[in-house]
Order: C-alpha cells, then structure tokens, then sequence
C-alpha cells in the first residue's frame, strides 16, 4: 500500500490518508523516493507487457470510484528519456477497458466508453484520437467525456471486433464513435526529462492544465463522474488512425525507462 496526500480544501490543512495500491508485470518495480515515487519498467522485448502502476481503483466498481468534478490534482515529474516506447502519464480515469488492453491484469469489468482527465504521454506508433484535428501522441494534455451506454450493449459488439482488422470498418467506427465520444487534448512542448510541476482542475463544465504554475490548455470537454487515479508507465501501444489502419500491441525497450512523481496533492473543493 502506498499513501496519497489529500488536501480537504485550498484553504484548509486538514490532510487525509487513501491507499493506492501498486499493479507490475514481467520485472516493473515501484520505489519510494522522497516525497514521491519511482516507477521502472526494465529493457526487453516486444511481446512482453511491462507496467508499474499507481492507482486508487483497483478493487472498487466503477459506480465506486473515489473522485467527482470539484477537485485539482497536482505534482511534479519527471522521465528517464525524452521517449519512452510506449506510454506514461497521470491523472484521472474510469480504467475503460483495463489500462493494459487485456495484457495486464485488475479487476474485471465490463468495457465501458472512456472518460479522462490527464497527463498523457505517447510514443510512435501509438495514436489515440477519434479526431483528425487534435494531436494524438507525443506530451499531451487530454480528457475525454462519453455518453454512458449500458456496459452489456457493449459486450454484445465484441463479435464485431474481427472486422476492425479491414481499414474501411475501422474509419467508419472512428466516424460513428465521434457521436458519443468527445475528445480534446493539446500538444506540450517540454523537456520531461526535467523536473516540472503539473496541475489539472476538473469543473463540472471545464478542465484546466497547469505546467510550472501556468495555464497551458482549457478545455469545456470535462469528463463524466467519477473517476479514478492512475499514474503508470508501460511499453504498450495503441493505434486508431485517420487511415484505419487498427494496430495494438507492446514495444521493445533498448534501456530501462523510469518515471519519477514526487508532492503528489488531490485539493478536494
């Protein structure tokens, strides 16, 4: 178990305890550095899904995810390469389909559509939009807000999935999904092998992104309630591109990849 610091209010030191619980596979570790953590994946091949994971959700349904709109999550970071193969990053999530695709492991639930509010950080090849006109890999800030659909509609489609393997099915499911499932997300230009302070507030209507204390990207794009922490890196990627062509997989790593998070503070008001 390791301890989130909550922070009742911007005006209020009262501080709470909430045990997060850690998620690794095939040689990720998790270590206690000060005030924070580091989370390691080691070097290897694709083939072999690597993660080191945070979060606060692992036993819980998703009706029971601890946070609703009316907070801000704030630390610092910082990344081992400039790219990682793979993904990284931290924020807030209903976990929509297992953070891992399958790969990883957690609790099972049924695939639900995605909502966020995070930090995203993405290499070649992945590309996770829906849209054509907002980037969709590299230093991200992002959120997504879907329309809730009953979780066994979206079991029965499953069947369907072999044919996502045909480009024409996966550009028109990438058309179709744009009515239900909204995006936006802003391209960050920075050094993350530094040291740097992130900031995220969710509004009921709004969300906003904060780096080294300035606003860096608003949007009205808010997720729905509720959600749950993450903070991960792993050698997975995930591609829906403007030319269908589906792709999903693991990456292989030259080095070992690490992130470091330290001052790790949920303000609740």
């Amino acid at each position: 178990m390791y301890t989130l610091i909550i922070s009742l209010s911007p005006y209020n030191t009262t501080v709470a305890n909430l045990n997060t619980q850690p998620l690794v596979a095939n040689g990720g570790t998790i270590t206690e550095i000060e005030n924070g953590w580091r989370l390691e994946i080691p070097a290897g091949e694709k083939g072999s899904y690597r993660l080191a994971q945070l979060d606060d959700y692992a036993d819980l349904s998703r009706k029971q995810f601890p946070w609703q709109p009316g907070i801000s999550l704030s630390l610092e970071a910082r990344a081992s390469h400039q790219t990682i193969p793979g993904t990284w990053g931290f924020g807030l999530w209903n976990d929509p389909f297992s953070l891992s695709l399958g790969f990883g492991g957690g609790m099972r639930r049924l695939p639900a559509p995605p909502n966020a509010a995070w930090f995203f950080f993405a290499s070649p090849p992945n590309y996770l939009s829906l849209r054509d006109d907002i980037p969709a890999q590299g230093a991200l800030a992002a959120t997504f807000r879907s329309r809730p659909l009953p979780a066994p509609l979206l079991a029965l489609a499953s069947p369907a999935l072999p044919f996502m393997a045909w480009p024409p099915t996966t550009r028109l499911v990438r058309r179709l999904a744009r009515a239900f499932i909204r995006q936006d997300a802003h391209q960050l230009d920075m050094d993350v092998t530094d040291w740097h302070s992130y900031s995220l507030h969710w509004r009921e209507q709004q969300v906003q992104f904060e780096v080294n204390g300035q606003s860096v990207f608003q949007t009205a794009i808010a997720p729905y309630r509720p959600l749950g922490f993450v903070l991960w890196i792993d050698n997975q990627y995930a591609a829906l591109p403007p030319n269908g062509k589906l792709g999903f997989g693991t990456l292989k790593n030259q080095e070992p990849a690490w992130i470091e998070v330290r001052l790790l503070e949920v303000n609740v008001g």
